[in-house]
């Protein structure tokens, strides 16, 4: 897969000031509605059948489209090496796997994690075979401070559809408590606050999702924290991660790339 936007590449060489520049210009080409030619309800793992059987020129047979396919990337580390992994599904069926694995310049910082992992990420994409129709990445899309996180990052460098998914909330304000046991299906709210630079408070950046939850009174699930990377809306990012769960906190694509990210790191260990 090919970058798109070469400027946005990320550079821990750049200095705090420099990589918040560059993540408002990110922010200013990110776009947070529904951009991409699939139908989201053919994504759900129990929506319509699998892949589509293909005709001997290539060409579609029957009348249900192609499954889009979807992309999930995690990282793992091994010392000063980022792991960086991706799992391309179509339906349950994987597609594709590969990594990359590169050094890591700089520590974490909030809000400039992109700079530290983005690098191996953007390298195993330039592996992939398959284009994505959609990406799950572990992280925050526009629930960040200047509505560029990981997510937002990547999509944006790749110009790919891209849903943010966090398990802690970096900024921005529930609608109501997400503490405590929600329900599975719950979605609530995150509104942008006074840490956003420029959007609006009360402007809706993305979603705390309860994917799933304990049936025993004594052990609960915290809901996952979901956002738009780029060309997809906070609601779709939230119909997308609960339609691909599967049954599991995570969703199905970056549950995978999660485990494929561990394998990888014992072999590289």
């Amino acid at each position: 897969m090919d970058i798109v936007r070469p400027e946005f590449v990320p550079d821990p060489s750049l200095s705090t000031a420099e990589m918040e520049s560059l993540q408002r210009n990110i922010a200013a080409e990110a776009v947070f509605e529904d951009d991409f030619a699939f139908d989201p309800a053919s994504v759900r793992f129990d929506g319509p059948a699998g892949q589509q059987t293909l005709d001997e020129s290539g060409g579609e047979t029957g009348d249900e489209p192609v499954r889009p396919l979807v992309a999930g990337v995690d990282q793992a580390f091994v010392g000063d090496r980022a792991v960086s992994a991706i799992v391309v599904l179509r339906g349950r069926e994987v597609v594709e796997r590969t990594y990359a694995v590169e050094r890591t310049e700089i520590p974490y910082i909030p809000g400039l994690l992109s700079f530290r992992e983005g690098g191996a990420i953007l390298s195993a994409f330039e592996q992939l075979a398959h284009d994505p129709d959609v990406v799950f990445v572990d992280g925050s899309g526009r629930i960040h401070y200047r509505e560029a996180g990981l997510a937002t990052h990547i999509g944006v460098t790749l110009d790919v559809p891209t849903v943010g998914v966090a398990k802690n909330l970096l900024c921005g304000r529930p609608r109501e408590s997400i503490d405590g046991k929600l329900p599975a299906g719950t979605r609530v709210p995150i509104e942008a606050d006074e840490e956003y630079e420029t959007t609006e408070a009360g402007t809706v950046v993305g979603y705390a999702v309860q994917t799933r939850q304990y049936d025993s009174p004594n052990r609960h699930v915290n809901p996952l924290i979901v956002s738009p990377g780029h060309r997809v809306s906070a609601e779709t990012a939230a119909d997308l991660v609960l339609a691909t769960a599967g049954g599991y906190k995570l969703p199905e694509p970056t549950r995978l790339a999660d485990a494929y990210a561990d394998d990888v790191k014992s072999d590289v260990a």
